[in-house]
């Protein structure tokens, strides 16, 4: 099972903002380092008004992809896995 959960790096330690349910203490983790800087869209041909088209379609999702129902995909492989084995 692969959980993913995004944190922020202070004083040298992971900040979540929130705990990651149904991981246990000492589970080994794999950080990946986020480049900070804002990403130029223009640098990937999109220009002020295609990124506000873009925003907006993907707001859209913001409420669903949020609610607590979404919640089934968090271990999607896992309980695919299980599924698979009866």
């Amino acid at each position: 099972m692969l959980t993913t959960i995004e944190g922020v790096y202070r004083n040298g330690k992971i900040e979540f903002p929130k705990t990651p349910h149904d991981v246990r203490d000492g589970t080994p983790v794999i950080v990946t380092f986020l480049p900070s800087d804002p990403v130029d869209l223009q640098k990937r041909g999109i220009d002020p008004a295609q990124a506000a088209v873009l925003q907006a379609q993907l707001a859209a999702f913001v409420e669903d992809w949020e609610s607590p129902e979404m919640n089934v995909y968090d271990n999607y492989d896992e309980v695919k896995s299980d599924l698979q084995t009866r």
